[in-house]
């Protein structure tokens, strides 16, 4: 039996991020599969790629749960959310990212006022790291947006004679 000595408000944020954590493997695995079942290989070891870096994460936030005492819980996985191209795909990502982002800022936050330089730091990393992981998508979706945008403008070009 575990018995917590930490702010209930940190092992809240801890338990919210496990949660959010799991549900992004489970997105992005689940995607990285869907990605290779349309024949996009490289879009696909790049999803599970992102997979287990966030399954790194788990791993981290369940060791940091031990750490303070208590036994981790997923309690609620959001439902995976799919799209009928790479483009919605990343969309929906982007989403979850932006959940995570939200999250860790608010545990770094109230770390901070508490004094707690130690689960601050701990969230701080996760914060720069999904952040980090924002940017990789925002820029894959710019990619792709850009992508689509030179095969139809040359369609409407020839439209046009």
């Amino acid at each position: 039996m575990f018995f917590a000595n930490a702010d209930p408000r940190v092992l809240g944020y801890l338990g919210r991020a496990l949660s959010l954590e799991f549900s992004a493997v489970q997105q992005y695995t689940t995607q990285a599969r869907l990605a290779a079942s349309w024949g996009l290989a490289a879009a696909s070891e790049r999803l599970q790629a992102e997979a287990t870096e966030e399954n790194e994460h788990v791993s981290r936030i369940i060791g940091r749960m031990l750490a303070l005492g208590v036994a981790p819980n997923a309690s609620q996985l959001r439902p995976v959310r799919l799209g009928r191209s790479l483009h919605e795909l990343l969309l929906r990502d982007r989403e979850l990212e932006l959940a995570l982002v939200q999250l860790y800022g608010d545990a770094t936050r109230h770390c901070a006022r508490m004094g707690d330089h130690d689960n601050r730091m701990f969230f701080e990393t996760l914060l720069e790291e999904e952040r980090a992981h924002g940017a990789e998508l925002a820029r894959w979706i710019e990619e792709l947006e850009a992508a689509s945008a030179q095969v139809v403008a040359p369609e409407r070009a020839g439209g046009r004679r």
